[in-house]
């Protein structure tokens, strides 16, 4: 995110974001899931776990990023 969007500048911030963002979203979609299931939808349960998947597979990838900044100067919030 630009600092102007925000008033903060940090990739570790916005790591943890997208993070939560899809990990929220995931736990979600497990209620979606259900609705599908209940409505004798199979196909639309299937695209929901799909989702679910790509969910959870994005936050992996914020954590393995955020192992990797940790630590460094890099990820943390602008100075000046």
């Amino acid at each position: 995110m630009a600092t102007g969007e925000t008033g903060f500048e940090d990739v570790s911030f916005d790591l943890i974001s997208v993070q939560y963002h899809s990990l929220k979203a995931g736990h979600d979609y497990g209620q979606y899931v259900r609705d599908a299931e209940n409505a004798g939808l199979d196909d639309i349960a299937a695209f929901f776990r799909e989702v679910m998947e790509q969910d959870s597979a994005r936050a992996a990838r914020c954590h393995e990023f955020l192992r990797r900044l940790s630590g460094t100067e890099q990820g943390g919030p602008a100075m000046g």
